[in-house]
C-alpha cells in the first residue's frame, strides 16, 4: 500500500529538509527503459505519495499512472525548452513543503534528459533531493556489451554539427575508457560515419537497440562494418553505442629511441638536451632516453 503523508520513515523524520525548516523534497524517479515490468516498488510509492508528478510527456506519464495503479496526479510537464523556466515554481512548491516527483519518458532524470537543470535550483534553494534509482539504459548497454566496464566515460549525444562535434570527436579518438553513446535512429549512420573517421574503422562497437523491449537487439561488430549496415535502412528505436577506448599506444624500442637521439645529436644538441628532446618526442620517460643516450655515448 502506498504510504501516506503521515507516513514518513525514520529516515525522514530524523534528516527532514536541508532547507532550515521547508519540508518539501524533490524525489527524481526511474522509470522502465522498454519493459514496464521494471517499475519497482519504491518507484511505485513515491509516485503515489507525490503531490504533483513534473514528466516530459503528460500522455506517457498518465499511461504509467495507470499501468501502476496510482491515482491521478497533478502533472506539470517539464522538457529542455521549459526547464529553467518552471524551476522557480517547482522550486516555491517544495517550499511550502510539497513532496514532487519527477519522471521523464524512460531512465534516470538528469541523465540525457530533464533535470539537471531543476537539481540544481532546488539544491541552490537549500532543498531536499531523493533519488528512486533504476534502470537505465547506457549502464544496461555497457554492461550486456562485453567491453571493459571498469573504467568508461559516458557523452550522453555528440553535438549535432559544428565545431562542438569535431572537438568532441577528436577528443574521443585518444579515450581509452569505453565510450557509452546515445544516438537516434535518423541520426545513426552519421554519427557511425564520422566515429569510423575519427576513431578509425577497425575500433569495435556494440550497438543496443530497443533495450528490454520485445525486439531488443544487440550488434557486435567494428565500426566499419557498423557502417555498412547503417546503409541498408533506419532502423527503428533509440539506441546505445559502446565503444571500445582506444588502445595504449605502444612504446618505441629502445633501436628507435637511439635512432633520434642520432638525429638530435646531429643537430647539435648536448647529451641532456637531445635527452630531453627526444623524451618529449616519442613520449618515454626522459630517464630512459638520458640513460640510453650515455650508454650509446659510452660505447
Amino acid at each position: 500500500m502506498p504510504r501516506g503523508r503521515q507516513g514518513r520513515s525514520s529516515d525522514e523524520r530524523e534528516h527532514g529538509s536541508s532547507g532550515g525548516g521547508a519540508d518539501g523534497s524533490l524525489v527524481l524517479v526511474a522509470t522502465p527503459i522498454g519493459n514496464l515490468a521494471d517499475l519497482s516498488p519504491h518507484a511505485v510509492d513515491e509516485l503515489a505519495r507525490a503531490d504533483a508528478i513534473v514528466c516530459e510527456d503528460s500522455r506517457r506519464a498518465g499511461k504509467l499512472l495507470a499501468h501502476a495503479g496510482v491515482p491521478a496526479r497533478e502533472l506539470i510537464v517539464v522538457h529542455d525548452h521549459n526547464e529553467s523556466a518552471r524551476a522557480p515554481m517547482i522550486v516555491d512548491r517544495l517550499g511550502r513543503g510539497q513532496r514532487i516527483a519527477v519522471i521523464t519518458d524512460a531512465g534516470m532524470p538528469g541523465v540525457s534528459d530533464p533535470g539537471e537543470r531543476l537539481v540544481r535550483a532546488v539544491v541552490a534553494a537549500g532543498h531536499r533531493v531523493e533519488v528512486v534509482p533504476g534502470p537505465s539504459a547506457a549502464i544496461t548497454a555497457l554492461v550486456l556489451s562485453g567491453l571493459p566496464t571498469g573504467r568508461f566515460v559516458f557523452e550522453g549525444f555528440l553535438p549535432r554539427k559544428g565545431s562542438g562535434r569535431r572537438e568532441r570527436l577528436r577528443l574521443l579518438a585518444d579515450e581509452r575508457r569505453t565510450i557509452v553513446l546515445h544516438e537516434a535512429p535518423h541520426r545513426l549512420a552519421r554519427t557511425l560515419a564520422d566515429l569510423s573517421e575519427a576513431l578509425g574503422p577497425d575500433r569495435v562497437i556494440v550497438i543496443a537497440r530497443e533495450l528490454t523491449k520485445t525486439f531488443e537487439e544487440v550488434w557486435r561488430g567494428t565500426l566499419e562494418a557498423a557502417c555498412s549496415r547503417a546503409q541498408l535502412g533506419e532502423a527503428r528505436g533509440e539506441h546505445v553505442l559502446v565503444v571500445a577506448g582506444a588502445a595504449e599506444p605502444r612504446q618505441p624500442t629502445d633501436d628507435q629511441v637511439r635512432s633520434a637521439l642520432e638525429a638530435a645529436a646531429a643537430r647539435g644538441l648536448s647529451t641532456k638536451d637531445a635527452s630531453a628532446a627526444v623524451a618529449a618526442e616519442l613520449s618515454v620517460p626522459k630517464r630512459r632516453v638520458y640513460g640510453l643516450a650515455v650508454g650509446s655515448r659510452g660505447a
